[in-house]
């Protein structure tokens, strides 16, 4: 059932989830493909990556948007660390990099055993401070959000960055592309996007029979993966950026807006979003405000839930609700 509001209900608790009742609001717009968002609760304020117009803008609530960084590289996705700095996947660099508090860029990783990595997408970090990213050639396959070049890389690989030796390892070696990815509230499961259906800005046709999957795998002691499943497959376009609540429902981007699937991989509902949508966070005062970053525009939703990693003290509840 599809409401008044532009929400699909498929699962009748998913109005206790999201604000149904309200209709997402579009907080800007005027840009060529939005991603990477992340927000900054000290300055009360949206980070995200305008990829084709090479910058990362700002969004506040009292002031509008505004550049954050002009150019950036053609970034992609970002986040932060454990220290509030903003780690950050450059295509046009071919790296992952933390933006230092002096405003240096330290290289996090450009390589793999002396090969330059593909156009590195999207970003997580664990709680032990290890840096997990995705490397598809979205970046090289044209230069609308990258710079052309031929791969150096024989696949497309998901790595991961050791806080402690700060050494490249490759944790999944079997991606068509892999794209968003996202940990579970206990860090037991990690989930991976695989966007293969499509080939990016250069190429906006759709390949049915390639992958636009989400992948479940359990987690090994923090450093590896293994037992890979396919958790949802994505009825409208492919997965892009991911984020799990604190519940452990995955929040999946789509071409009709933003998908919420049960920890069983149970379709719950959808916010329908008139833009192809290609990331999402949650942020705002109390963390509950869901951002969605839509081919040209920023959208935004008020929901019941948090990220996986919030602190639930401040967590507005839906009304006559328990949960």
């Amino acid at each position: 059932m599809i409401n008044n509001a532009g929400y699909e209900i498929v699962v009748d608790d998913f109005v206790q989830f999201v604000d149904t009742g309200n209709k997402p609001e579009r907080l800007c717009t005027g840009f060529k493909w939005t991603e990477g968002p992340v927000y900054v609760c000290e300055k009360e304020a949206l980070l995200f990556s305008d990829i084709p117009n090479n910058c990362i803008m700002q969004w506040q609530r009292d002031k509008g948007v505004s550049y954050y960084l002009k150019p950036s590289n053609f970034s992609n996705g970002n986040s932060l660390d454990k220290d509030g700095l903003l780690i950050t996947c450059e295509h046009g660099g071919r790296r992952v990099i933390r933006h230092l508090s002096n405003g240096k860029k330290e290289i996090l990783a450009d390589n793999f055993k002396g090969r330059k990595l593909n156009s590195p997408n999207d970003v997580v970090i664990s709680r032990d401070g290890a840096i997990w990213f995705t490397d598809p050639p979205y970046g090289i396959l044209s230069n609308v959000e990258g710079y052309k070049a031929k791969s150096e890389l024989d696949k497309n690989y998901v790595f991961r960055i050791d806080p402690h030796t700060k050494n490249i390892d490759i944790v999944a070696d079997d991606f068509d592309k892999p794209n968003g990815l996202a940990f579970s509230p206990d860090e037991k499961k990690l989930y991976i996007a695989d966007s293969g259906a499509i080939n990016g800005a250069s190429d906006p046709s759709f390949n049915p029979h390639a992958p636009h999957h989400i992948r479940c795998f359990d987690v090994l002691k923090g450093r590896s993966i293994r037992n890979s499943k396919i958790f949802a497959t994505i009825s409208q376009g492919v997965p892009d950026g991911i984020r799990v609540d604190s519940e452990g429902f995955v929040w999946s981007s789509a071409a009709d807006g933003v998908h919420c699937y049960s920890p069983t991989g149970t379709l719950y509902g959808k916010i329908l979003i008139p833009e192809v949508v290609a990331n999402l966070t949650f942020g705002g005062q109390n963390g509950s405000y869901l951002f969605i970053t839509a081919s040209t525009s920023i959208y935004g939703v008020e929901t019941y839930r948090q990220d996986a990693k919030k602190d639930q003290a401040s967590l507005k509840k839906p009304p006559s609700s328990n949960k």
